[in-house]
């Protein structure tokens, strides 16, 4: 019986009715057998943690404005379920209400080709979130939260979660996110059923949970997590506080099979045979019920839903044109375009909400500007980069367009997993590295990022874009904004002289239209091509020049999007038949690597060489650890002039 006839989203605080509780309680017995079949026909699955957060996952979508109608808006109230291995039972929940076909859910469940993965996914109309990396939860709630604020939306957002995954380090910086920001629509149920994998949490990692939450000042509420009446109220009087509030939950594990209640092998471990048998007969049902669905497990996987990709709505205004006269850095070009940005919208009715995310660096990735001219949409979360990775990647899912600016080692190499995470939830995360490879060359080796392509090259959905100079730095951060996808804009510390033309005039001036994709060609050349990335050009158009003393024609061309360039431009720039390619990357993982198995894929025999980073870089003026790793003018041109031998 589906539930989705009945609705508790709007329902008035006091005692359900017998009738309704009933059906929820014969609903959430239903789940259970759901749940144990599904694990028993995949072989594998978390049975035992599915049982004891069940009613938890039944009664928050029932009370929750989310529909199979609506799952797929924007105005309407978000659900994260943070401990995705208990995706039994959270499908089990969303198909009795209404959400997809039950048998279906059953049948496919961790099969390829099939949306019903192991751990939760947005592949399925009711998850928000791909979860399954304990601790990512919390954060992606308060990016939902953040996000309906800034478009003017009063619902509700709930994060399950369980009690192993409290003492990851990522949902403290969270819970200090949603109070600083006074994000009272946010409601965490925790289901406390004492065991994870290992067993107890007391033995595996004791902690206070109750008092953790207390201390970052979130109202704390107790519930008997398997008592439908009691979780209504509860939710209830959660949607009343002007706080977020936690709900911790008594729970059992493995709810509802003797045999597995309490018992932490049940954890990840399955039954099957006179076990299954045995566990279906205690929840009401049949084991016979099994072969039919094994024998549809045969048949076509089903489809999962297409995730909304909404349209962005930004007035980028005018490219600036910074001149030849005045070196600039690309971080205060990037902060001037932003704030242009910014002010055109901010306020603007049918304008797409900016959301500007900064952990204590305002000033130095260039983010104040903004924070002063639209403080409404600055959102400062401390040093506490790993939650802010996943706020901002929730926050850009759901209607705002999210941008995160910090130095390169922070915003990526230290949160890279959250980053691989809104790839795969498909989220449009504008990400700003600044301070990246050797520019920031003082700071030494710990605050070089020199791996920033091939982390980024790791993944599938992710663009990069290094711009050369401050002409172009603008007019990539314009685009970013107003295009869907995770972006990521990289460029060092340094000032930085603007890129010109033969006749001096800014190569990438008012006439310049970015293109992602496109390799630029800043001079012509027969004898060999310089490939720089970034703010290696102006080395490559430096050493350009001692070639040209030594009777040498280079070509040098500009990789701005080094993951993603385009053929045809690369079969034109290495038609001089050698290529050097010149960045302060990590030579093995960067743009020599990509350039390199292009070309082979390609099938094009040329004569080539990498130059790039080839050890942890030393603290010490810019151009000192340029020449002391050999990529400073002279060393390019040498190399140059080996390439050629």
């Amino acid at each position: 019986m589906a539930f989705k006839k009945i609705a508790l989203s709007n329902r008035p605080a006091g005692p359900l009715d017998d009738d309704t509780l009933k059906i929820l309680r014969d609903g959430a017995t239903t789940c259970r057998r759901w749940a144990v079949t599904m694990t028993t026909l995949a072989e594998s699955g978390h049975p035992a943690g599915s049982l004891s957060s069940l009613e938890m996952a039944l009664m928050t979508y029932a009370v929750a404005d989310l529909t199979p109608d609506n799952a797929s808006h924007l105005d309407r109230d978000y659900v994260v379920v943070s401990h995705g291995h208990t995706s039994p039972g959270v499908y089990s929940a969303l198909a009795w209400l209404g959400f997809f076909d039950p048998q279906e859910a059953v049948a496919h469940f961790r099969q390829v080709g099939s949306p019903y993965q192991g751990h939760v996914e947005r592949d399925l109309p009711g998850i928000d979130w791909g979860t399954g990396n304990l601790g990512q939860g919390l954060s992606a709630a308060v990016g939902f939260a953040l996000a309906q604020r800034a478009r003017g939306h009063s619902g509700r957002v709930f994060a399950l979660m369980g009690d192993g995954e409290q003492v990851k380090g990522q949902n403290a910086e969270a819970r200090r996110i949603a109070v600083k920001e006074g994000l009272s629509a946010v409601t965490v149920l925790i289901d406390m059923n004492g065991i994870q994998i290992s067993g107890t949490t007391e033995s595996v990692m004791a902690a206070d949970i109750e008092a953790l939450w207390k201390i970052d000042g979130w109202q704390v509420l107790h519930c008997d997590g398997h008592d439908i009446q009691a979780l209504f109220d509860v939710l209830v009087e959660a949607g009343r506080s002007d706080r977020p509030s936690v709900v911790l939950c008594r729970t059992v594990m493995g709810r509802g099979v003797s045999f597995m209640e309490g018992i932490a092998d049940y954890h990840g471990k399955t039954v099957s045979g006179d076990l299954y048998a045995r566990a279906m007969a205690e929840l009401g049902g049949d084991d016979q019920e099994l072969e039919p669905l094994r024998q549809r497990r045969r048949d076509e996987r089903p489809d999962g839903r297409n995730l909304t990709r909404y349209p962005i709505y930004l007035d980028t205004g005018e490219p600036r044109v910074y001149g030849p006269e005045k070196a600039t850095d690309n971080r205060s070009a990037f902060g001037t375009a932003l704030t242009d940005v910014g002010r055109l919208n901010e306020g603007v009715a049918g304008r797409t909400p900016l959301l500007v995310f900064d952990c204590d660096l305002a000033g130095s990735v260039k983010v104040d500007g903004f924070a002063a001219a639209c403080p409404r949409s600055f959102v400062e979360t401390g040093i506490q980069e790993h939650a802010t990775a996943t706020v901002a990647g929730a926050a850009s899912a759901a209607g705002v367009v999210a941008l995160w600016a910090d130095f390169g080692v922070f915003g990526l190499s230290e949160a890279y997993n959250q980053q691989r995470l809104n790839d795969i939830n498909d989220a449009n995360v504008k990400l700003v590295l600044t301070h990246v490879g050797l520019d920031v060359g003082e700071d030494g080796k710990t605050h070089q990022a020199i791996d920033y392509i091939g982390l980024l090259r790791n993944t599938f959905g992710w663009k990069l874009v290094v711009p050369a100079d401050p002409n172009q730095t603008d007019r990539a951060t314009r685009w970013a904004l107003s295009s869907w996808g995770n972006t990521c804009l990289a460029m060092g510390r340094s000032k930085l002289p603007v890129v010109t033309d033969e006749e001096g005039r800014p190569f990438f001036g008012s006439s310049y239209r970015f293109r992602y994709g496109a390799l630029d060609v800043v001079r012509p050349g027969t004898d060999l091509t310089l490939l720089a990335c970034g703010h290696m050009i102006h080395r490559a158009l430096a050493a350009r020049e001692i070639l040209a003393g030594r009777g040498l024609s280079a070509r040098v061309c500009h990789a701005a999007t080094p993951l993603h360039i385009d053929i045809a431009d690369l079969v034109e720039a290495s038609s001089t038949g050698a290529v050097v390619t010149v960045e302060d990357h990590n030579v093995n993982s960067g743009l020599g690597s990509i350039v390199a198995m292009s070309l082979m894929q390609l099938g094009r025999p040329i004569r080539f060489q990498p130059l790039g980073v080839t050890r942890y870089g030393e603290s010490g003026a810019s151009d000192d650890v340029f020449a002391a790793m050999g990529l400073d003018v002279d060393a390019i041109a040498r190399a140059a002039v080996d390439c050629l031998r």
